[in-house]
């Protein structure tokens, strides 16, 4: 699925994984560029968008529902939430995408999630999808529109 991404603000060892609209795309970065946090052989995955300072994932699947989170309540900004702070738009969105959004934490998996919010994973796991899907809804609407 990924793509080269040529030149550009890109440097040689990224390529675009995944590109939606509205200039939003998650890059992924291959081992050895310089990221000191991992391994040598570990690949990461940075999502991109307009005045956003961009967040960086080792699971892709983890980047997309941030991709996912950041349609479904029309973007937002993680500066000055704190490490473990939740940007106060997400309390408007609702319970499925505050879930969403704690998901994409680092060491947070389903058994967490639905602990969390005193669910079983496979409730943890609709309310994810539930996310995915309006967040698609909201990307086909743009495309339709041509507002791309």
């Amino acid at each position: 699925m990924a793509q080269s991404s040529g030149q550009g603000t890109d440097g040689p060892t990224e390529s675009v994984y995944r590109a939606y609209v509205l200039d939003v795309r998650i890059v992924e970065c291959a081992p050895g560029d310089g990221d000191s946090d991992r391994g040598p052989d570990e690949r990461r995955y940075r999502f991109e968008a307009p005045q956003h300072r961009g967040e960086t994932f080792a699971d892709p699947e983890k980047a997309a529902l941030y991709a996912d989170v950041y349609f479904d309540v029309n973007g937002f900004q993680e500066a000055g939430t704190g490490e473990r702070g939740i940007p106060p738009v997400m309390f408007q969105a609702g319970r499925d995408t505050i879930a969403a959004y704690l998901y994409t934490r680092e060491h947070v998996d389903l058994e967490w999630l639905g602990s969390f919010f005193a669910h079983k994973p496979e409730k943890a796991q609709r309310m994810l999808d539930n996310v995915r899907k309006r967040a698609e809804s909201i990307r086909q609407g743009v495309r339709e529109r041509g507002t791309e």
